[in-house]
């Protein structure tokens, strides 16, 4: 599956985002409950314009996290009512901009806007193509036994089935031990 580089590298900040979620985050806890934590992750995903770096707008990325999170759990029909209400709630209008050595690419909110409606707004545009694609199959929950990690699979048969090679292990050696107690 081939995106766009910018819906692409929108996608995997989308899937980073979610797994910092405590049902998918390699820790297994909330990865933003402090203002550090916030700060780290944006450290690994800067984003242009206005940062507070306040407990408001730390609350205001969870609820972002959530939406997006939302949208891997449904089917196409219903994830485009939720991209849409991402959308018009930021009443985003989507304009070109070239900043920060970054050539032309698509905003749909302003640079003072607040953090987590860019957030949201970012991953909805990106969840825009995969929709109009028809590629929803490519969004997945990791299905390992005790994980809900967000799956972005752009692998060319689409078959990963787990978030990391972490949770792809353990469930295999789970398979493995299944299938030697049933040989003995």
């Amino acid at each position: 599956m081939q995106f766009a580089h910018d819906t692409e590298e929108a996608l995997e900040f989308a899937v980073e985002l979610g797994n910092t979620d405590p049902a998918a985050s390699r820790s297994g806890t909330d990865e933003l409950t402090t203002l550090d934590q916030l700060a780290e992750f944006l450290a690994q995903y800067p984003f242009s314009g206005r940062i507070d770096g306040d407990e408001r707008e730390r609350r205001d990325v969870l609820r972002a996290r959530d939406q997006v999170r939302l949208v891997w759990a449904l089917d196409r029909d219903d994830a485009v009512l939720q991209v849409n209400s991402m959308l018009a709630a930021a009443h985003a209008l989507p304009y070109l901009a070239r900043h920060d050595g970054v050539d032309w690419h698509l905003h749909a909110t302003t640079p003072d806007a607040p953090l987590g409606e860019r957030m949201r707004v970012e991953a909805a545009l990106a969840l825009t193509d995969v929709i109009r694609m028809d590629e929803m199959q490519r969004l997945r929950i990791c299905e390992a036994d005790d994980c809900e990690g967000l799956i972005l699979d752009l692998s060319r048969n689409g078959s990963k089935r787990f978030c990391s090679a972490r949770c792809g292990s353990r469930m295999n050696m789970i398979a493995f031990r299944k299938r030697k107690g049933a040989q003995a």
